[in-house]
């Protein structure tokens, strides 16, 4: 399939997609995608290894975005002697719990409830925004190729919001912290399952692998201008399966009209089958009488009109 719109920048910071380069359509289900733009004379190995670096920076800043909210709203993470609920702390144990004047309890008792405030927590939101539609799949529709340049300016966007809150830095234990300083720091957290190693990862396309000693252009042939379809996975998962036919919105679609059709069919097969009969336009005799004057049951003199 090719790509015929111009390469220019969007409002996102997203790249359109160019005319005169192989587009890689990511895909690991019907809500995490993103297209990478290649060239046929690239090696497959460098190909993989850019991917794995996209994918994993894509759920570095994905993870990103939920904790800095947290973090927003219930300030840093507590030691892990020091974590419980801090109104059963003060309610059981007679401990003082320090509130400033933006605290707001965590209800898992993680962190410690003060805040950044109300001013802050906005530009924590602005920075979250903007880094979740860019990892979003509404990227696919816009056409729009993710680079791993633009992913680092979202985290750097991140780790600005954070200097300014916290101009001290936050604990060596805080999840934000350590997300911040690399990709390692996703261990032990649900972001961790998405990552890959770019050792090890493998790229499938149509059944087939890419393999790391071929170039782009071995595996899908010399077109700059193709767009394909492929699956990014961890090692000795074989052949992915097969994209279904027609989408989740297309199946709800099908599936709506089916019933709709369904239910018209009911209602016709519940009606009268010689219900139409009364209608006067059944009326085999219709012509006959209107044009001897009877409407009716009525007979009309001629040139007068009821």
């Amino acid at each position: 399939e090719s790509c015929d719109s111009g390469a220019e920048r969007s409002s996102t910071g997203s790249e359109a997609l160019s005319s005169r380069m192989v587009v890689i359509h990511v895909k690991f289900g019907q809500e995490d995608e993103f297209l990478f733009e290649t060239t046929c004379a690239e090696s497959c190995d460098s190909l993989i290894r850019k991917l794995v670096g996209v994918n994993n920076r894509r759920a570095q800043v994905a993870f990103l975005c939920g904790a800095l909210r947290e973090l927003a709203k219930h300030g840093p993470a507590k030691a892990a002697d020091e974590q419980g609920v801090d109104e059963v702390k003060e309610a059981y144990e007679s401990r003082v719990v320090e509130k400033s004047a933006h605290y707001a309890a965590d209800p898992t008792g993680l962190r410690t409830g003060n805040g950044v405030g109300e001013q802050l927590s906005g530009v924590f939101e602005d920075v979250c925004g903007e880094a979740e539609r860019y990892v979003s799949k509404s990227q696919v529709k816009a056409r729009r190729a993710v680079t791993l340049a633009a992913l680092d300016d979202r985290l750097a966007n991140m780790r600005g919001a954070v200097t300014m809150a916290y101009p001290m830095g936050l604990p060596k234990w805080d999840p934000v912290q350590l997300a911040l300083e690399s990709v390692d720091g996703l261990d032990g957290t649900p972001a961790a399952a998405a990552l890959l190693d770019e050792n090890t990862a493998q790229l499938w396309c149509a059944g087939k692998e890419f393999r790391r000693d071929q170039t782009v252009g071995d595996r899908l042939g010399k077109n700059e201008k193709t767009k394909v379809i492929a699956k990014l996975q961890k090692p000795d998962a074989g052949p992915p399966a097969r994209e279904p036919v027609v989408s989740d919105d297309e199946r709800k679609a099908m599936m709506a009209h089916y019933f709709k059709r369904q239910e018209e069919l009911k209602k016709l097969a519940e009606a009268d089958d010689d219900e139409y009969l009364h209608s006067p336009w059944a009326d085999p005799k219709a012509l006959k009488n209107s044009l001897q004057g009877f409407t009716g049951g009525a007979v009309n003199a001629p040139g007068v009109r009821r």
